[in-house]
């Protein structure tokens, strides 16, 4: 039986097909590594480097052996390079080469609430004699036309 992707024999029990060079180019290319340069500048001749910087400030680094093509990897050295070089599962590595969905790198999450009011606007509310748990009810418009009602009742 061959793979529908890389057209390589695949084992009946192997839930995923081997993994080839081109395969891992393309998974780098996908989530956007850089390739690396010699010291002179120049693209290196016997193997492809590729380097991802992350959120925490670490870098990945792999290298792919030259040609990229169809050749697989050898299943202990594929597992190697999953584990400490693209440091990925081998599905998230297949959903990224077959789907363009990118591996989870665990950054951080930033979240907004949902009615933030600007904090102009809650300053001056406040000058006005609004209670702080008034303030958090609102939302930016309902902010601005309260504001816009209580200086008009004052002036």
């Amino acid at each position: 039986m061959k793979n529908y992707w890389t057209g390589l024999p695949v084992n009946a029990n192997q839930k995923f097909p081997n993994a080839t060079r081109s395969d891992h180019a393309n998974f780098c290319k996908i989530e956007k590594w850089t390739l690396v340069r010699g010291a002179t500048g120049k693209q290196v001749t016997h193997h492809l480097t590729y380097e991802l910087s992350l959120w925490d400030g670490r870098f990945l680094r792999t290298r792919i052996s030259r040609p990229v093509n169809r050749d697989g990897h050898a299943k202990r050295t594929w597992q190697h390079i999953l584990k400490t070089q693209l440091e990925v599962t081998e599905g998230e590595f297949w959903e990224c080469v077959r789907d363009g969905l990118l591996p989870n790198r665990g950054g951080p999450v930033v979240s907004r609430p949902s009615k933030s009011v600007p904090l102009f606007l809650i300053l001056e509310l406040s000058k006005l004699g609004v209670s702080e748990a008034e303030i958090r009810e609102l939302d930016a418009p309902s902010a601005a036309a309260l504001y816009a009602k209580l200086l008009e009742t004052n002036s």
